[in-house]
Protein backbone atom coordinates (compact mmCIF):
# COMPACT_ATOMS: atom_id res chain seq x y z
CA UNK A 1 0.00 0.00 0.00
CA UNK A 2 2.56 2.34 0.79
CA UNK A 3 4.76 1.28 -2.25
CA UNK A 4 1.70 2.31 -4.80
CA UNK A 5 1.24 6.11 -2.63
CA UNK A 6 5.18 6.41 -3.75
CA UNK A 7 4.36 5.80 -6.69
CA UNK A 8 1.65 8.51 -7.14
CA UNK A 9 3.77 11.02 -5.33
CA UNK A 10 6.33 10.36 -7.97
CA UNK A 11 4.21 10.50 -10.40
CA UNK A 12 2.47 13.77 -9.45
CA UNK A 13 6.36 15.49 -8.70
CA UNK A 14 6.76 14.15 -12.81
CA UNK A 15 3.66 15.77 -13.70
CA UNK A 16 4.44 19.12 -11.92
CA UNK A 17 8.21 19.52 -13.15
CA UNK A 18 6.69 18.62 -16.90
CA UNK A 19 3.94 21.62 -16.42
CA UNK A 20 6.28 24.07 -14.83
CA UNK A 21 9.06 23.35 -17.63
CA UNK A 22 6.03 23.87 -20.44
CA UNK A 23 5.00 27.34 -18.87
CA UNK A 24 9.03 28.45 -18.92
CA UNK A 25 9.10 27.51 -22.79
CA UNK A 26 5.60 29.48 -23.52
CA UNK A 27 6.39 32.63 -21.57
CA UNK A 28 9.65 33.68 -23.71
CA UNK A 29 7.25 32.88 -27.27
CA UNK A 30 4.51 35.05 -25.57
CA UNK A 31 7.17 37.74 -25.11
CA UNK A 32 8.30 37.22 -28.30
CA UNK A 33 4.49 37.82 -29.91
CA UNK A 34 4.52 40.86 -27.50
CA UNK A 35 7.41 42.80 -28.57
CA UNK A 36 6.59 41.74 -31.95
CA UNK A 37 2.78 43.52 -31.75
CA UNK A 38 4.28 46.81 -29.67
CA UNK A 39 7.56 46.92 -32.38
CA UNK A 40 4.56 46.92 -35.33
CA UNK A 41 2.31 49.64 -33.54
CA UNK A 42 5.57 51.92 -32.99
CA UNK A 43 6.77 52.12 -36.95
CA UNK A 44 5.72 55.56 -38.11
CA UNK A 45 3.40 55.15 -41.19
CA UNK A 46 3.50 58.00 -43.46
CA UNK A 47 1.10 58.90 -45.86
CA UNK A 48 2.14 60.31 -49.40
CA UNK A 49 -0.53 62.52 -51.28
CA UNK A 50 0.66 63.10 -54.50
CA UNK A 51 -0.63 65.54 -57.40
CA UNK A 52 0.62 63.71 -60.18
CA UNK A 53 3.21 61.61 -61.77
CA UNK A 54 2.97 62.93 -65.05
CA UNK A 55 6.54 65.32 -65.37
CA UNK A 56 9.92 63.91 -64.81
CA UNK A 57 10.85 65.40 -61.37
CA UNK A 58 7.85 63.96 -59.74
CA UNK A 59 8.77 60.18 -60.54
CA UNK A 60 12.20 61.28 -58.58
CA UNK A 61 10.47 63.00 -55.48
CA UNK A 62 8.03 59.85 -54.98
CA UNK A 63 10.82 57.34 -55.35
CA UNK A 64 13.41 59.75 -53.24
CA UNK A 65 10.54 60.40 -50.85
CA UNK A 66 9.99 56.69 -50.27
CA UNK A 67 14.00 55.38 -50.12
CA UNK A 68 14.14 58.30 -47.39
CA UNK A 69 11.29 56.68 -45.49
CA UNK A 70 12.55 53.68 -45.37
CA UNK A 71 15.85 53.95 -44.41
CA UNK A 72 14.90 55.63 -41.47
CA UNK A 73 12.75 52.69 -40.81
CA UNK A 74 9.16 54.08 -41.16
CA UNK A 75 6.58 53.04 -43.41
CA UNK A 76 5.12 54.89 -46.56
CA UNK A 77 1.84 54.55 -48.66
CA UNK A 78 1.73 56.66 -51.90
CA UNK A 79 -1.17 57.70 -53.85
CA UNK A 80 -0.86 60.12 -57.25
CA UNK A 81 -4.31 61.91 -57.79
CA UNK A 82 -3.49 62.41 -61.56
CA UNK A 83 -4.13 66.21 -62.00
CA UNK A 84 -7.95 65.93 -60.25
CA UNK A 85 -8.88 67.57 -57.14
CA UNK A 86 -11.48 65.77 -56.21
CA UNK A 87 -9.65 62.45 -56.59
CA UNK A 88 -6.90 63.77 -54.18
CA UNK A 89 -9.33 64.37 -52.02
CA UNK A 90 -10.48 60.78 -52.20
CA UNK A 91 -7.07 59.64 -51.50
CA UNK A 92 -5.96 61.24 -48.86
CA UNK A 93 -9.61 60.33 -46.90
CA UNK A 94 -8.41 56.61 -47.78
CA UNK A 95 -4.99 57.19 -46.13
CA UNK A 96 -6.40 58.62 -43.43
CA UNK A 97 -8.59 56.02 -42.37
CA UNK A 98 -5.16 53.49 -42.89
CA UNK A 99 -4.14 54.21 -39.69
CA UNK A 100 -1.45 56.96 -41.13
CA UNK A 101 0.66 58.63 -38.18
CA UNK A 102 1.22 61.98 -40.67
CA UNK A 103 0.29 63.11 -44.21
CA UNK A 104 2.39 64.89 -46.57
CA UNK A 105 0.83 66.37 -49.82
CA UNK A 106 1.68 67.73 -52.94
CA UNK A 107 -1.40 69.25 -53.63
CA UNK A 108 -3.29 69.76 -57.32
CA UNK A 109 -5.50 72.70 -55.99
CA UNK A 110 -3.57 74.94 -52.93
CA UNK A 111 -7.21 76.08 -51.92
CA UNK A 112 -9.42 72.58 -52.24
CA UNK A 113 -6.54 70.72 -50.40
CA UNK A 114 -7.43 72.89 -47.40
CA UNK A 115 -10.26 70.14 -47.33
CA UNK A 116 -7.93 67.57 -47.15
CA UNK A 117 -6.12 69.02 -43.87
CA UNK A 118 -9.29 69.51 -42.24
CA UNK A 119 -10.15 66.30 -42.68
CA UNK A 120 -6.40 64.81 -41.15
CA UNK A 121 -6.58 67.41 -38.38
CA UNK A 122 -10.07 65.98 -37.12
CA UNK A 123 -8.36 62.64 -37.67
CA UNK A 124 -5.21 63.75 -34.97
CA UNK A 125 -2.90 63.21 -38.09
CA UNK A 126 -0.32 66.39 -38.91
CA UNK A 127 -0.07 67.48 -42.29
CA UNK A 128 3.45 68.22 -44.14
CA UNK A 129 2.75 70.72 -47.44
CA UNK A 130 5.59 69.13 -49.31
CA UNK A 131 6.91 71.43 -52.20
CA UNK A 132 3.68 73.06 -52.98
CA UNK A 133 1.96 75.11 -50.13
CA UNK A 134 -1.77 74.31 -49.07
CA UNK A 135 -3.46 77.55 -48.54
CA UNK A 136 -6.15 78.99 -45.78
CA UNK A 137 -5.23 75.86 -43.90
CA UNK A 138 -3.91 75.40 -40.21
CA UNK A 139 -0.57 73.51 -41.77
CA UNK A 140 1.63 72.16 -39.68
CA UNK A 141 5.03 72.41 -41.71
CA UNK A 142 5.80 73.37 -45.12
CA UNK A 143 9.09 72.05 -46.85
CA UNK A 144 10.29 73.65 -50.38
CA UNK A 145 12.84 75.26 -52.05
CA UNK A 146 12.81 79.10 -51.98
CA UNK A 147 10.48 79.72 -54.90
CA UNK A 148 10.68 83.35 -55.10
CA UNK A 149 14.04 82.64 -54.93
CA UNK A 150 13.82 80.44 -58.31
CA UNK A 151 11.75 83.36 -59.91
CA UNK A 152 14.63 85.65 -59.23
CA UNK A 153 17.36 83.52 -60.10
CA UNK A 154 15.78 82.99 -63.50
CA UNK A 155 14.93 86.74 -64.16
CA UNK A 156 18.24 87.58 -63.14
CA UNK A 157 20.07 85.27 -65.68
CA UNK A 158 17.55 86.44 -68.54
CA UNK A 159 18.10 90.68 -67.77
CA UNK A 160 21.75 90.25 -67.58
CA UNK A 161 21.60 89.03 -71.30
CA UNK A 162 18.37 90.80 -72.11
CA UNK A 163 18.71 94.01 -70.27
CA UNK A 164 15.96 95.67 -72.84
CA UNK A 165 13.71 94.43 -75.06
CA UNK A 166 10.13 92.15 -74.90
CA UNK A 167 9.82 89.63 -72.82
CA UNK A 168 7.16 87.00 -72.36
CA UNK A 169 6.26 85.46 -69.12
CA UNK A 170 5.13 81.83 -69.68
CA UNK A 171 3.80 80.97 -65.79
CA UNK A 172 2.78 77.74 -64.26
CA UNK A 173 -0.56 76.66 -63.09
CA UNK A 174 -2.86 79.18 -61.32
CA UNK A 175 -4.11 76.90 -58.65
CA UNK A 176 -0.88 76.22 -57.64
CA UNK A 177 0.60 78.56 -55.34
CA UNK A 178 4.21 77.96 -56.05
CA UNK A 179 3.52 79.13 -59.22
CA UNK A 180 2.84 82.55 -57.88
CA UNK A 181 5.49 82.71 -55.94
CA UNK A 182 7.96 82.31 -59.07
CA UNK A 183 6.16 84.88 -60.48
CA UNK A 184 6.36 87.49 -58.09
CA UNK A 185 10.26 86.75 -57.97
CA UNK A 186 10.18 87.14 -61.65
CA UNK A 187 8.50 90.46 -61.64
CA UNK A 188 10.79 91.45 -58.38
CA UNK A 189 13.46 91.48 -60.39
CA UNK A 190 11.85 92.41 -63.37
CA UNK A 191 9.93 95.71 -61.90
CA UNK A 192 12.53 98.45 -61.74
CA UNK A 193 13.81 97.96 -65.40
CA UNK A 194 9.73 97.64 -66.49
CA UNK A 195 9.34 100.69 -64.31
CA UNK A 196 12.21 102.41 -66.85
CA UNK A 197 10.57 101.68 -69.60
CA UNK A 198 13.52 99.29 -70.76
CA UNK A 199 11.76 95.70 -70.77
CA UNK A 200 8.14 95.45 -72.15
CA UNK A 201 6.40 92.11 -70.72
CA UNK A 202 4.09 92.06 -73.92
CA UNK A 203 2.99 88.47 -73.25
CA UNK A 204 2.26 87.17 -69.58
CA UNK A 205 -0.65 83.95 -68.73
CA UNK A 206 -0.80 81.33 -66.70
CA UNK A 207 -0.36 77.67 -68.31
CA UNK A 208 -3.27 75.83 -67.03
CA UNK A 209 -2.78 72.33 -64.96
CA UNK A 210 0.70 72.64 -65.89
CA UNK A 211 -0.04 71.03 -69.46
CA UNK A 212 2.89 71.29 -71.84
CA UNK A 213 0.12 71.87 -74.52
CA UNK A 214 -1.23 74.99 -73.42
CA UNK A 215 2.50 76.08 -72.86
CA UNK A 216 2.74 75.61 -76.87
CA UNK A 217 -0.45 77.73 -77.35
CA UNK A 218 0.55 80.33 -75.15
CA UNK A 219 3.89 81.07 -76.98
CA UNK A 220 2.24 80.47 -80.11
CA UNK A 221 -0.33 83.39 -78.90
CA UNK A 222 2.83 85.62 -77.79
CA UNK A 223 4.36 85.66 -81.38
CA UNK A 224 1.40 85.88 -83.12
CA UNK A 225 0.64 89.04 -80.95
CA UNK A 226 4.05 90.68 -81.44
CA UNK A 227 4.84 89.56 -85.05
CA UNK A 228 7.58 87.30 -83.84
CA UNK A 229 8.93 90.40 -82.14
CA UNK A 230 10.13 88.96 -79.01
CA UNK A 231 13.38 89.14 -77.16
CA UNK A 232 13.44 86.63 -74.26
CA UNK A 233 11.21 84.43 -72.77
CA UNK A 234 11.03 83.25 -68.86
CA UNK A 235 8.77 79.83 -68.37
CA UNK A 236 7.66 78.22 -64.89
CA UNK A 237 9.37 75.00 -65.86
CA UNK A 238 11.02 73.09 -68.13
CA UNK A 239 8.36 71.70 -69.54
CA UNK A 240 6.81 74.68 -70.74
CA UNK A 241 10.20 75.73 -71.76
CA UNK A 242 10.20 72.88 -74.02
CA UNK A 243 6.90 73.56 -75.66
CA UNK A 244 7.65 77.31 -76.08
CA UNK A 245 11.21 76.14 -77.51
CA UNK A 246 8.85 74.43 -79.94
CA UNK A 247 6.64 77.43 -80.86
CA UNK A 248 10.26 79.47 -81.20
CA UNK A 249 11.61 76.73 -83.79
CA UNK A 250 8.21 76.81 -85.86
CA UNK A 251 9.09 80.30 -86.08
CA UNK A 252 12.60 80.45 -87.24
CA UNK A 253 13.57 81.37 -83.92
CA UNK A 254 15.10 78.67 -81.71
CA UNK A 255 18.40 79.44 -80.25
CA UNK A 256 17.72 82.87 -81.24
CA UNK A 257 15.50 83.52 -78.03
CA UNK A 258 17.11 83.24 -74.40
CA UNK A 259 14.52 81.52 -72.71
CA UNK A 260 14.35 80.53 -68.75
CA UNK A 261 13.14 76.86 -67.21
CA UNK A 262 13.26 75.09 -63.94
CA UNK A 263 13.47 71.82 -62.81
CA UNK A 264 16.52 70.51 -64.15
CA UNK A 265 15.16 67.85 -66.44
CA UNK A 266 17.37 66.00 -69.01
CA UNK A 267 15.57 67.31 -72.01
CA UNK A 268 16.38 71.01 -70.36
CA UNK A 269 20.33 69.91 -69.38
CA UNK A 270 20.14 68.47 -72.89
CA UNK A 271 18.69 71.86 -74.45
CA UNK A 272 21.50 73.75 -72.75
CA UNK A 273 24.31 71.87 -73.90
CA UNK A 274 22.51 72.49 -77.68
CA UNK A 275 21.98 75.95 -76.97
CA UNK A 276 18.64 75.98 -77.38
CA UNK A 277 17.66 77.07 -73.30
CA UNK A 278 19.69 79.12 -71.74
CA UNK A 279 19.51 78.31 -67.98
CA UNK A 280 17.24 76.14 -65.47
CA UNK A 281 16.91 76.36 -61.97
CA UNK A 282 18.37 73.46 -60.22
CA UNK A 283 16.65 71.82 -56.80
CA UNK A 284 18.19 68.89 -55.62
CA UNK A 285 15.34 66.42 -55.12
CA UNK A 286 17.46 64.20 -52.91
CA UNK A 287 17.35 66.81 -50.37
CA UNK A 288 14.05 68.32 -50.54
CA UNK A 289 12.87 64.22 -50.03
CA UNK A 290 15.53 63.55 -47.16
CA UNK A 291 14.32 66.31 -45.57
CA UNK A 292 10.93 66.10 -45.42
CA UNK A 293 11.05 62.28 -44.70
CA UNK A 294 13.36 63.42 -41.81
CA UNK A 295 10.74 66.12 -40.56
CA UNK A 296 7.48 64.00 -41.33
CA UNK A 297 8.74 61.17 -38.55
CA UNK A 298 9.66 63.63 -36.68
CA UNK A 299 6.26 65.21 -36.05
CA UNK A 300 4.89 61.86 -36.13
CA UNK A 301 6.94 61.09 -32.82
CA UNK A 302 6.06 64.41 -31.45
CA UNK A 303 9.29 65.54 -31.78
CA UNK A 304 10.23 69.78 -31.75
CA UNK A 305 11.09 70.96 -34.92
CA UNK A 306 13.15 74.54 -34.74
CA UNK A 307 12.18 76.49 -38.10
CA UNK A 308 13.37 79.74 -38.10
CA UNK A 309 11.19 80.80 -41.72
CA UNK A 310 6.99 80.79 -41.99
CA UNK A 311 5.33 81.40 -44.86
CA UNK A 312 1.92 83.42 -45.05
CA UNK A 313 -1.00 81.09 -46.36
CA UNK A 314 -4.11 83.03 -45.82
CA UNK A 315 -4.75 81.56 -42.74
CA UNK A 316 -1.18 81.29 -40.28
CA UNK A 317 2.02 81.99 -40.43
CA UNK A 318 3.25 78.51 -41.31
CA UNK A 319 6.23 76.44 -39.85
CA UNK A 320 8.83 76.47 -43.24
CA UNK A 321 11.97 74.79 -44.25
CA UNK A 322 12.99 76.52 -47.64
CA UNK A 323 15.99 75.08 -48.91
CA UNK A 324 18.11 77.03 -51.82
CA UNK A 325 17.70 76.47 -55.66
CA UNK A 326 20.59 77.03 -58.16
CA UNK A 327 20.73 78.45 -61.58
CA UNK A 328 22.30 76.41 -63.93
CA UNK A 329 23.75 77.40 -67.16
CA UNK A 330 26.33 75.97 -69.64
CA UNK A 331 29.11 76.95 -67.68
CA UNK A 332 28.16 74.94 -64.40
CA UNK A 333 26.17 72.34 -65.48
CA UNK A 334 29.08 69.82 -64.98
CA UNK A 335 29.21 70.50 -61.88
CA UNK A 336 25.49 70.71 -60.38
CA UNK A 337 23.49 68.28 -61.66
CA UNK A 338 26.32 65.91 -63.31
CA UNK A 339 27.93 65.90 -60.03
CA UNK A 340 25.43 65.41 -57.73
CA UNK A 341 24.27 61.62 -60.05
CA UNK A 342 21.19 64.03 -60.63
CA UNK A 343 21.95 63.36 -64.62
CA UNK A 344 24.39 60.97 -66.26
CA UNK A 345 26.76 62.86 -67.99
CA UNK A 346 26.28 60.66 -71.15
CA UNK A 347 22.43 61.08 -70.99
CA UNK A 348 23.60 64.68 -71.36
CA UNK A 349 25.41 64.94 -73.48
CA UNK A 350 24.66 62.06 -76.09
Amino acid sequence: MVHWKKRINIIWMLIIVLILGACEKNEPLEQVHKDEEETAQDVVKIGFSMDTLEEERWVRDRDLFKKAVEDQGAEVEIMEARGDDALQVLQAETLINQGIDVLVIVPYNAEAAAAIVQKAHRAGIKVVSYDRLVKNADIDLYVSFDNERVGELQAKTITELVPKGKYVYIGGADTDYNAHLMKKGVFSVLHTSIDQGDIQVVYDQWTDNWLPANAYSNMKEALKANHNEIDAVIAANDATAGMALKALKEAGLEGVIPIAGQDAELAAAQRIVQGTQTMTVYKPIHSLAREAATLAISLAKNEYIDTDKKINNGKIEVPSVLLEPIAVNRDNLDRTIIADGFHLREDVYK
